[in-house]
């Protein structure tokens, strides 16, 4: 009961990693707000139904929950998921970020509509989300915030869209990080590694539903081999150090980024110069010629030119 008394609002908090998350957080005792739009990994359709399902799933187990319906990427989502937190539970302590859709392209492809979507709500929602709790932690000098970026955000064929806005997130972390931490506020970022209705295919779908069902809920190393592969990518893991991140044993923690799987824990390092130059005056494109190529570019290679046939 890490969380006893503390008030979470998850986004995306109906499926996937977010369903992990909302119920993690209400097993350590937090009372959950469930925040879902309940549509297709594109961002199509929506339902009020998954958030409503898995809110009744944490109080038939003993737990606090409501849900709320809503798009992350507009500004009433944000102050309205809040307002209904406060209205409801009488306060706030927790907002873990994870809402999110793919539209997957390759650059030339990609639509002006495909990019505008993935930012708006990864990155955007991320933003209106936090801005909106910000007030009120600053208000109560305390407060924790657990953002949702990616290893795509280093680089991944065909995501321009998804990997810009994932790594825009790890950027924002470190801010608010900053903007919100002389408050007593916490906020920080994970990568994670999980199998999802976003990143599996049918095959490990069905073999996920399968694992589950064999293990009482939870994938485990049993069944047939797609099956045994899942117990590495449950996001129950990824679910447990987001808990974690919330609770008081993480009050040292801040501004920081992981990578995290169900059986990985990795602390991402901090960007920072890895080879510099200096000049006198004024570079000119000879010197930068001159001196560059033997210092701060030596031993690098095109790691994506064609290959030769």
């Amino acid at each position: 009961m890490r969380l006893d008394g503390k008030v979470a609002i998850v986004t995306g908090g109906a499926r996937g990693i977010g369903r992990a998350e909302s119920l993690a957080l209400a097993r350590e005792g937090a009372s959950v707000v469930v925040l879902d739009y309940g549509g297709a990994t594109d961002g199509t359709g929506s339902s009020e139904k998954p958030a409503a399902e898995v809110a009744d799933q944490i109080i038939a187990a003993g737990g606090k929950a409501i849900p709320f319906y809503g798009d992350v990427s507009r500004w009433e989502t944000g102050e309205g998921v809040v307002k209904a937190a406060l209205d409801h539970f009488g306060h706030l302590d927790i907002v873990v970020n994870n809402a999110g859709i793919l539209r997957d392209r390759m650059l030339h492809n990609m639509s002006e509509a495909d990019w505008d979507s993935v930012l708006d709500i990864h990155l955007k929602g991320t933003f209106i989300c936090t801005r909106a709790a910000a007030p009120v932690f600053r208000e109560q000098r305390s407060g924790v915030v657990v953002n949702t970026s990616s290893e795509s955000g280093l680089g991944n064929m065909g995501q321009a869209n998804y990997s810009a806005a994932k790594e825009g997130i790890v950027g924002f972390t470190r801010t608010a990080a900053r903007d919100l931490g002389r408050y007593g506020c916490r906020v920080n970022s994970i990568r994670p590694r999980a199998a999802t209705r976003m990143t599996m295919s049918d095959e490990l779908r069905e073999a996920m539903q399968r694992a589950r069902k064999e293990g009482g809920g939870v994938a485990t190393a049993g069944g047939d081999g797609a099956a045994a592969q899942l117990e590495k990518w449950v996001p129950e893991g990824v679910a447990a150090l987001v808990t974690w991140l919330c609770s008081d044993e993480a009050a040292n923690v801040n501004g920081e980024d992981f990578i995290v799987s169900a059986s990985e824990i990795s602390l991402m390092s901090q960007p920072r110069p890895v080879a510099t130059i200096f000049s006198d005056s004024c570079w000119s494109v000879d010197e930068v010629s001159q001196r560059i190529r033997g210092t701060v570019t030596r031993g690098l290679k095109n790691r994506f030119a064609p290959k030769k046939s």
